[in-house]
């Protein structure tokens, strides 16, 4: 029993090597450390300066840079056009002879109502790019940027802040790693359109839009409207807007404190995440204009209030009580996810390899070894997500089981290890026996190999107290966010640790004997519930068609496994045709199991209560006066399938919705969303499950990752 461990495990991390689909490896590159004096980080917001350089430094190519302001939940910062009140965020440029900047390309705004007041700004995380021009015959080794940034950040409370930041680029390198954060910026902003016969009439009391040159796509839709000129409108006012024919218009009242005449204005239109601009003539004589004001009595009475909060930014050097909490949160999280469902079929081998081992000081040593690779493999999936985030991928916790090809790699291995498990074949069979027996003298090492498998199919799952840890942890330095993944781990590790220490703990287990066959062969079982799992996660992600042909793969994997258990010629003859017809069917069906569903195949159509997420749903609805419950899930979380079915699935629980009146909603991050993520991290959350209520005019009450039903109606009556 001892050798067949010691060969399950040498072979699981020669199938893990192989599993990695190709190019993987060049989508996790870090992106170099910014320069000391590039980020600024205050209570409510973190700045930091980015570039993106393709082809370095030189004239005729593409340089930008921008200000990216990451605010925490319930803050914003504002657009160029604030609204009713607020400030533009503003850029000073000291920059070398040779090379000018340009205009902020605004990303669109989203309207952000207080109270009876409406303003245009921005919340979760904005990049303000700007475009860099470079002159002909500039030569230099870098090129050192200098940003003086002053922004206003809002929430009932306004505060001003301001920083300074230093990034330099390397004139002849190339730094296009934060082209996804540009791209992203880019995709934000609107699009121009000519808008060829568009006209701005004024009235007497409002002025009526005529916006011709939209899309087909979007004739009948209802549209969201920011001119770029303030004080002109009222941005809280009701008005009208409708299609006449391929032209939409809009009648919008006039501000009573309209300071502008102007005889051009463009304006902002949008629908559905995307955006045009149109620069169009105004017609018309303005009525006058009142006396000129350069923000609200309310907002200047705020910014006094204020101005002894925070008025200067801080450098981050940390927060030692926030990260303790966030470490201990990690460690009880960690000690927690070992009674997930995810993680029992792992330890059922370890559990295995733990009765065998009689020597005290070898079952010390596989724990310490069982310790350090659950360590370092939460710390190596902390990196590869703090440097994916970093290069501008917008990524949360569990992001590698939203790919179909880890999905994929995971159930072809746990297959692998069930019917080895069940006895069909040993890997002494299959392997030669040099490779077969290649970790054979060394038992720590397949401690270690054990604690990495065990990390991967842990590390979706979100223990409680895992979650906030998370969130918070991706604000933090690099060394401090890595700390906390590897509080997870510890937590993770240590009930095997302290069992693998205390001499009481082995003798309690039953002796070693016969029955160990049995628990063996019965442990394939859990394994082949974990496939099962995972081809229905896959099921998610690639439709029907992946799913049936994961299915089918499987089953000529081990048709190939059982060929090559066989002795004489029947080995190679069937297993020749064996592995023919598993390399056809991998070119015939292989694509379907790797190539994702369009999103509104997978949305699937809505139940009568829940309804698809989306950003501003939540928004409108509490405008409405309805309070809103957002369930965060995924297909691959454990925990969120087992509320759903549980919890949320309850009558009494749902006969409290339907009593109070609140819209469900549910946001499905099985496959990766950027728009899903940022709504993750403007809770202070990276991973599902999330829930969340909503209430008008109060701040979003986060619900603990274990829902029970009593916790969710007493929230409920609170409403």
């Amino acid at each position: 029993m001892t050798m067949f461990f010691q060969r399950l495990l040498s072979a699981i991390a020669l199938i893990a090597a192989c599993a990695v689909p190709a190019g993987v490896g060049a989508q996790f590159s870090l992106k170099p450390q910014a320069s000391t004096g590039a980020t600024v980080v205050t209570d409510q917001v973190r700045a930091e300066l980015l570039a993106w350089a393709p082809d370095g430094v030189q004239p005729g190519k593409p340089l930008w840079v921008g200000l990216q302001l990451a605010h925490i939940p319930e803050w914003h910062t504002y657009w160029k056009n604030s609204g009713d009140s607020g400030l533009p965020t503003l850029l000073e440029w000291t920059l070398p002879a040779g090379i000018t900047a340009g205009d902020i390309a605004w990303p669109t705004p989203k309207k952000i109502p207080i109270g009876n007041l409406a303003n245009y700004g921005y919340e979760g995380t904005v990049l303000l790019p700007v475009p860099l021009t470079v002159a002909p015959g500039f030569d230099a080794s870098q090129l050192e940027i200098k940003l003086k940034a002053a922004w206003l950040v809002c929430k009932k409370e306004c505060i001003p802040q301001e920083g300074d930041f230093v990034l330099r680029i390397p004139a002849r390198s190339s730094t296009g790693l934060s082209s996804n954060t540009f791209a992203a910026a880019f995709a934000a902003s609107p699009q121009p359109l000519d808008g060829a016969g568009s006209g701005i009439d004024v009235e007497a009391q409002a002025i009526k839009v005529s916006l011709a040159g939209l899309p087909a796509s979007l004739q009948g839709k209802t549209l969201e409207f920011f001119p770029e000129t303030g004080s002109v409108i009222e941005p809280a006012a009701a008005w009208q807007q409708a299609w006449q024919g391929a032209v939409w218009t809009a009648r919008v009242p006039l501000s009573g404190q309209r300071s502008e005449s102007p005889t051009r204005m463009a304006v902002v239109v949008a629908s559905g995440g995307t955006a045009w601009r149109i620069d169009t003539p105004v017609q018309g004589a303005w009525p006058a204009v009142a006396a000129p004001a350069t923000m609200s009595p309310a907002l200047e009475a705020a910014l006094k209030a204020n101005a002894a909060v925070g008025a200067t930014p801080t450098v981050s050097s940390g927060q030692p009580l926030g990260l303790l909490a966030a470490l201990l949160g990690a460690l009880l999280g960690g000690l927690i996810l070992n009674l997930m469902p995810c993680v029992f079929p792992v330890l059922a081998i370890k559990v295995v390899s733990f009765t065998q081992e009689k020597n005290q000081a070898a079952r010390l040593a596989g724990g310490l070894a069982y310790t350090a690779g659950v360590l370092l493999s939460f710390i190596a999936l902390g990196a590869v997500l703090l440097g994916l985030r970093a290069a501008g991928e917008q990524l949360g916790w569990g992001f590698q089981l939203q790919s179909p090809a880890v999905v994929a790699a995971l159930a072809a291995l746990f297959t692998l290890i069930g019917l080895n498990l069940a006895g069909l074949f040993e890997f002494g069979s299959v392997l030669p026996s040099r490779v077969a027996s290649l970790q054979a003298g060394n038992p720590t090492a397949n401690s270690f190999l054990t604690g990495v498998l065990a990390t991967a199919i842990a590390s979706p799952c979100t223990a409680p107290f895992m979650g906030a840890s998370l969130g918070f942890a991706l604000g933090l330095p690099a060394w401090q966010a890595l700390a906390v993944f590897a509080a997870i781990g510890l937590g993770m590790a240590l009930p095997y640790l302290a069992a693998s220490a205390v001499p009481a703990v082995a003798r309690a287990l039953p002796r070693p004997g016969p029955w160990m066959d049995t628990f063996r062969r019965l442990m394939a079982f859990p394994m082949f519930a974990t496939v099962a799992w995972l081809v229905w996660v896959l099921g998610q992600q690639s439709g029907i068609d992946g799913a049936g042909a994961l299915l089918a793969l499987l089953v000529l994997m081990a048709l190939v496994l059982w060929s090559l258990t066989l002795r004489g010629r029947a080995r190679l003859l069937l297993a020749t045709f064996s592995i023919a017809l598993a390399a056809a069917g991998l070119w015939a069906v292989g694509p379907n199991v790797t190539q994702p569903m369009a999103a509104a195949s997978s949305a699937g159509a809505p139940s009568e209560r829940w309804q698809a997420w989306e950003p501003g749903r939540v928004e409108q609805l509490t405008a409405q006066g309805q309070s809103v419950f957002v369930d965060f899930t995924a297909a691959w979380c454990v925990t969120c399938q087992y509320n759903k079915k549980t919890t949320l699935a309850d009558s009494t629980v749902l006969a409290d919705m339907d009593a109070k009146k609140v819209a469900l909603l549910r946001a499905d991050w099985t496959r990766r969303d950027p728009a899903v993520t940022a709504a993750l991290a403007q809770l202070g959350r990276n991973g599902v499950p999330v829930y969340v209520i909503y209430k008008p005019g109060s701040a979003p009450v986060v619900l603990s990752e274990i829902l029970s039903v009593d916790d969710v109606r007493a929230e409920l009556a609170k409403l």
